[in-house]
């Protein structure tokens, strides 16, 4: 049973409607001033004012509405067919074509069509919309112009976790660079905590507020890449030694990955795509002292591995541990290993025994080698990043490098080459700085150093067109940051001025190491005839007693020449006095009275008898 209750009333009931209107202000009441009423105030004497000459002012805060962009895709697929024909029936299409093209309302549209299309692809033909008519022979090459170096901050990426993670590498969109893939990972041992989360992130340039794509790997990635040929395509090293890879149009989750009895035993610190046929093949390194390579379609276990061993055994006990990882597609034979005890391993991949897989090392860092990469102007030489300073080598030296920094107060984390200026390369230092050095207009300071954040700088990655890098940070925030024109613009001549003046360089260093070792050489025999003359045994009495007696004879013959000289030259000055003396000095009487008179005018020689 429903009650139901109904409340009435009428539309009178309900009040007068309000009606509104213009019109001038009318007065209602006008209350006089009373004067009997001034007797109940009192007066307040001293009577205190505070009085002050600047403006009231108030504050307001204003809190714009934060905007939020998504970004949203559409597929477009062959369309056009009739509702009842399935297009994907090859002979079903060709038989629905065939009829098409009979029917004559299709044949005048085509003829009509055609016409328009022809005189378009003649237009074309006629005017090259793409043509630059201000080209450089070969570069777009700049004169070098006043504007300071500068860097200005585009965009700010933070980790969207509550629990901060070191960025701990950079990987831009191989086509169009309009992303940035960042891998997260806590690399201090054993102190990750334990609601840390393993996720990396794939952000676009222009949304900082949102990653385009979450990456989701069993561990934490210390490293992340994007296949040159394949954009959807990245892998990443694992903190737990593994190997994955990521097709993004598959989703978050990893296609497939390496079984951790075949993976690597530490973290893996690099992994570089290589140049193949089929665009499959990587390789990675780890502190474990393994190279390995990998065909992401067969991820059971590598098909290639090398231990990088000193003593050329293959002794994984005794293997130096692997933190940087170089490959020039240009070398596809070469590559180089940056170690954590600061040496640079020179390996050749197609060497006929692994002992032979290790060609040389270089030495000159006192810690692990953070970064290594080789020019992309002049692939010989490459650039080190370890302790306090950034090295530059040259492969042909292997004593030195050619060209070093100063040494810094805050170690060095990364560091890398401009790709488009064969003398400029970047570091980033513990103390949240980045430094821009450009090796041909000033070698002892960075051209440009630029305080990015209060944390310490792990990671930097530079796009393709020189113009912007990211910096990543301990704390997990990366910074997208713009360079001025000058530093990512080919200056006039800087390619012939870089390798005339690294020839010369290498020249100097070869000739001078060329005579350290020809000196060195000298002394070693010098070292080795004296040792043998002491392995003679020593010289007898008689022996020493000859050898002292020709000594003392040639001595005396020597101070008898000597003498016998001496005199010699005597006489010879005697006999020109007396050819010049007067004939008075002949007569013995006039030597009386012209010594009395002045002795000091004749020579004391003069009164010697002849």
């Amino acid at each position: 049973m429903e009650i139901v209750y109904v409340y009435t009333k009428k539309r009178s009931e309900f009040g007068r409607q309000c009606n509104f209107s213009d019109r001038p202000a009318e007065l209602h009441v006008d209350i006089l001033p009373d004067i009997s009423l001034a007797a109940n105030f009192t007066v307040r004497d001293p009577c205190n004012v505070t009085v002050q000459c600047a403006e009231e002012m108030s504050e307001h805060e204003v809190n714009t509405e934060r905007f939020e962009s998504e970004s949203r895709g559409i597929n477009h697929v062959e369309g056009g067919w009739p509702k009842d024909l399935n297009p994907e029936d090859m002979e079903v299409t060709i038989r629905y074509r065939k009829k098409v093209e009979k029917d004559e309302h299709y044949q005048n549209t085509i003829m009509q069509i055609a016409g328009l299309m022809e005189h378009c692809c003649k237009q074309n033909n006629a005017t090259d919309i793409y043509q630059e008519f201000f080209e450089e022979e070969d570069d777009e090459v700049v004169e070098e112009s006043e504007e300071q170096p500068s860097a200005k901050t585009i965009n700010v990426f933070r980790d969207p976790n509550e629990v901060k993670r070191t960025a701990t590498s950079l990987c831009w969109h191989p086509d169009g660079n309009h992303k940035l893939a960042v891998a997260y990972s806590s690399l201090e041992f054993q102190r990750a905590p334990n609601d840390m989360s393993f996720d990396s992130y794939i952000w676009d340039i222009e949304n900082p507020n949102k990653p385009e794509m979450t990456l989701k790997p069993v561990s934490p990635l210390v490293c992340l890449e994007y296949n040159p040929k394949d954009s959807h395509i990245l892998v990443g090293g694992s903190y737990n030694g593994q190997i994955a890879y990521w097709d993004t149009r598959k989703g978050s989750q990893p296609a497939e990955m390496s079984t951790i009895e075949h993976s690597h035993r530490d973290p893996v610190y690099k992994v570089i795509w290589l140049q193949s046929k089929t665009g499959t093949d990587i390789f990675s390194a780890s502190t474990d002292g393994q190279v390995l390579w990998w065909d992401i379609r067969k991820m059971s276990e590598p098909f290639e591995r090398l231990v990088l061993d000193p003593s050329k055994k293959g002794n994984l006990d005794n293997a130096l541990g692997a933190v940087s990882l170089e490959f020039e597609t240009t070398m596809p034979t070469k590559f180089m290993v940056g170690t954590e005890q600061g040496l640079v391993v020179s390996c050749n991949r197609k060497a006929k025994t692994p002992a032979e897989k290790i060609v040389c090392t270089y030495s000159g860092h006192h810690g692990p080698i953070y970064a290594l990469q080789r020019n992309p102007f002049f692939p010989k030489n490459f650039l080190t990043v370890a302790d306090w300073t950034a090295r530059i080598w040259s492969e042909d030296i292997k004593e030195s490098s050619i060209m070093w920094t100063k040494y810094h107060m805050a170690h060095l984390l990364d560091g890398c080459w401009s790709p488009v200026r064969p003398s400029v390369f970047f570091t980033v230092k513990m103390d949240g700085t980045l430094d821009v050095w450009d090796i041909l207009f000033k070698q002892n300071d960075p051209t440009l150093s630029l305080k990015v954040c209060d944390e310490a700088l792990c990671s930097i990655r530079v796009q393709d067109n020189g113009r912007f890098l990211g910096c990543g940070s301990q704390l997990g925030t990366t910074t997208l940051l713009e360079v001025s024109a000058g530093l990512c613009t080919l200056q006039k001549n800087e390619k012939a001025m870089m390798f005339e003046r690294e020839t010369k360089r290498e020249k100097i260093l070869e000739a001078r190491h060329r005579e350290m070792r020809l000196k060195e050489r000298s002394r070693s025999e010098q070292s080795r005839e004296d040792e043998g003359k002491e392995a003679d045994g020593e010289e007898s009495t008689e022996e020493l007693v000859a050898r002292a007696e020709r000594e003392f004879f040639d001595i005396m013959e020597a101070e008898k020449k000597k003498e016998w000289n001496e005199e010699r030259q005597r006489e010879k000055v005697k006999d020109v006095l007396l050819l010049e003396a007067p004939s008075s000095i002949y007569n013995p009487e006039s030597w009386k009275e012209k010594s009395i008179k002045s002795t000091s005018s004749i020579p004391m020689m003069l009164y010697a008898p002849l």
